[in-house]
């Protein structure tokens, strides 16, 4: 097995002191430039919805959104909404169609379903003035609450992000912030919140689990932020008040990062599943991805150093971040569920959570790796226009790097 199977070796220039202060001007042209790629090349038609905002239209239509959010580009703010609801018009009919036809998991995911697309819907009708349309996706979204609060409500895994209450209760976060208006209610929230905990609980007691709270996805006890562990607790702990209403539940969350964190291997990096805790995939062949590894973990770690104030796990978001700068260039492509924008959410988190120019440098000497010469040679993602594969996800990193101190992943939320 060749050594950089998975990656380019980072032979980038790391920090040197100093200020760092991004080019605006640049990354402005080369957002603009892959929002022309893509409404060039990815036809707006309903084929291409399925994998809802994870590889369908749905994610451009959300990335139009957060990009006429942006002062950089207020005078493109309107045509970005026109633009937005060109990509979610194919999705809403998609959605339809599953709510009729399709499995209740595809109903309720939120980056695989419908809860995403009704998300992103109320917010792109708000955007545009659109009050009773928004409303109306407000609803449908509020409606899949009742199918997910039950404890064993999908046998193969209901509790991570893609389609699990994770996700669900993330873009309940993102309406929060984006509407302005608490779209669940406390007590939807707590439900949902004390599922999980339950849920985790009597699947770690059957199994013997030597972690408190543990869950599977089809079969598999996953570690990282997509479908395992680590994007489960992170939702946990983005609820302050249901936390601070749940003592035993927060010790729960506590014991179950602690034994998590136990799992970093010394460069840096998480096992992707239990299975694997016993070496059985050698360190040139490990995954250092969001979906897998260190940089979906560091969300969860930044989150639990905000909110238990204990510097272990700022010291462990600092070793992801080095298995990062070491593996974190993907062949697989530019996108940020494993990719290298991806990777380069890692650094502007960093920087966020410790003010660190350090950080910002080395997010964008990834935002450069992706126009370098030598990345020509990675692979092209099987959706290559996507937010979490392609380019609209690329196109939200490379945007952050304008207003770095408000920059976040899509939908995963630390600050």
């Amino acid at each position: 097995m060749s050594t950089h199977k998975r990656y380019f070796v980072n032979n980038l220039p790391d920090y040197g002191g100093g200020d760092v202060i991004p080019d605006k001007g640049e990354i402005k042209r080369q957002t603009v430039a892959l929002v022309q790629t893509i409404r060039h090349k990815w036809h707006r038609h309903r084929q291409n919805c399925d994998g809802g905002l994870y590889v369908g239209l749905v994610g451009a239509a959300y990335m139009f959104y957060r990009l006429s959010k942006m002062p950089e580009f207020a005078e493109e703010r309107d045509r970005f909404l026109e633009q937005a609801m060109e990509y979610l018009e194919p999705a809403l009919e998609e959605a339809s169609y599953t709510k009729g036809h399709g499995k209740k998991v595809d109903v309720v995911a939120f980056l695989l379903g419908n809860a995403g697309v009704y998300a992103v819907a109320a917010v792109i009708f708000k955007a545009l003035g659109n009050i009773k349309e928004s409303e109306k996706y407000v609803s449908e979204f509020k409606h899949l609450a009742a199918t997910i609060t039950p404890v064993n409500w999908f046998s193969r895994g209901g509790d991570e992000f893609l389609v699990g209450r994770s996700g669900y209760l993330a873009g309940a976060l993102w309406l929060h912030s984006e509407l302005n208006q608490d779209v669940l209610g406390e007590s939807a929230v707590s439900a949902i919140l004390d599922a999980m905990v339950e849920s985790g609980q009597q699947y770690a007691h059957h199994h013997r689990s030597r972690i408190p709270l543990m869950y599977q996805y089809y079969g598999t006890e996953y570690l990282g932020a997509a479908h395992g562990l680590a994007g489960i607790l992170h939702m946990m702990l983005s609820f302050p008040l249901w936390l601070s209403s749940r003592p035993h539940a927060k010790e729960l969350i506590r014991k179950s990062l602690d034994a998590l964190l136990a799992l970093q291997t010394p460069g840096g990096n998480f096992p992707c599943a239990m299975d694997e805790i016993d070496g059985q995939r050698p360190p040139e062949d490990e995954l250092v991805h969001w979906c897998h590894g260190a940089p979906g973990t560091v969300y969860l770690l930044a989150k639990a150093y905000m909110v238990y104030e204990d510097k272990r796990y700022l010291e462990a978001c600092i070793k992801c971040g080095e298995i990062t700068w070491l593996k974190g260039l993907l062949k697989k492509g530019p996108g940020i569920c494993h990719g290298v924008a991806g990777s380069g959410y890692v650094f502007l988190t960093l920087y966020r959570l410790t003010g660190d120019a350090f950080h910002l440098h080395r997010a964008i000497q990834f935002f450069r790796f992706i126009y370098s010469s030598e990345f020509k040679q990675a692979r092209t993602p099987d959706s290559p226009y996507s937010l979490y594969e392609g380019l609209a996800g690329t196109a939200c990193f490379i945007s952050d790097l304008m207003n770095p101190e408000q920059s976040s992943f899509p939908f995963f939320r630390v600050f």
